[in-house]
């Protein structure tokens, strides 16, 4: 049994998509299938069930990916400590974050990893939920901080964290003394995530009605511009506090004083529960650790654990 048709499976497994499994080995569909069947041949047993567009593993496949991580890992153990080296655990680690932990915790979190583990490369990808969330289903990543879970066979989601929302405005729109009802808040323009993003769905029942948003309300997919157009006075947006931390105490914002208190963001970790398991794990922990190092360091009022 050769060791690259292990790695092609235990890469298959993880992408749960044919085409890609060649793209990242850099080989061809034909080829993935051939060490597919060959391996299927050797052990005498079906590893995967495929058809009508849909992929999953039998359970003895389940079994294999399990042993073949194993003796994977091994043979990385044995050639890093001959070449007198950790091995890499994963090239590279698919992360992916939405804005709001991509400009907090996460770079804790990466700084943690290389520690951990020196030769470690890692892909992050800061981008919406939605994309987020399509493209772990896809097998794009390996981990992502977002909104939204994955509800999908494979995956394991936790609450890694909860930012509390705030309304932020510039002083030239605002005034940081006063404290606006529902009603005189939606009078002034607002700053939002983009239509049915899941930041606009908090928005929008805050209001108890959508078309008190329709004609004041100018949408952006970056925190980081939402954050420039409320320090310019073009409106006011709910964002989480800890992204604003800055800007508060500099006095280029101020948190809008409101009859009614903004819900809570909780932000979702997915991550790839079938592969790689035992270095996962060891992802997975290290965020935990930076989430709550995080939350530590900042006001109890701003971000805490679930």
């Amino acid at each position: 049994m050769r060791t690259l048709d292990m790695k092609t499976f235990v890469a298959l497994a993880r992408n749960r998509h044919f085409g890609r499994t060649a793209e990242e080995l850099n080989t061809t569909q034909p080829a993935i299938s051939s060490r597919l069947a060959a391996l299927e041949s050797e052990l005498k047993s079906r590893l995967i069930n495929r058809g009508d567009g849909s992929f999953s593993l039998t359970a003895d496949g389940e079994e294999v990916l399990h042993r073949f991580e194993a003796i994977l890992a091994d043979i990385d153990r044995l050639k890093g400590s001959l070449q007198g080296e950790a091995a890499p655990a994963l090239e590279p680690l698919r992360i992916g974050a939405i804005d709001s932990i991509s400009s907090t915790w996460m770079p804790h979190l990466i700084d943690s990893l290389h520690q951990t583990f020196p030769n470690l490369k890692i892909e992050l990808t800061v981008d919406g939920t939605k994309h987020l969330v399509q493209g772990m289903g896809k097998g794009e990543f390996d981990v992502i901080f977002s909104l939204h879970p994955v509800l999908d066979d494979g995956f394991r989601s936790f609450t890694s964290c909860i930012l509390q929302m705030v309304w932020a405005g510039s002083p030239k729109l605002i005034d940081p003394h006063k404290t606006y009802s529902v009603a005189e808040l939606a009078d002034l323009p607002i700053i939002s995530f983009p239509r049915n993003s899941p930041p606009y769905q908090m928005i929008a029942p805050y209001f108890h009605d959508e078309q008190a948003l329709a004609s004041k309300l100018t949408s952006c997919n970056s925190l980081y511009a939402i954050i420039n157009l409320l320090i310019d006075g073009f409106g006011v947006g709910a964002i989480p506090a800890v992204t604003i931390r800055r800007e508060l105490k500099m006095g280029l914002l101020h948190q809008v004083r409101v009859a009614k208190r903004f819900p809570p963001m909780h932000i979702v970790a997915t991550y790839q529960a079938s592969t790689h398991q035992d270095f996962i794990r060891k992802v997975i922990n290290q965020a935990r650790i930076s989430a709550a190092r995080f939350c530590a360091s900042v006001e109890p009022e701003m971000a805490w654990m679930d």
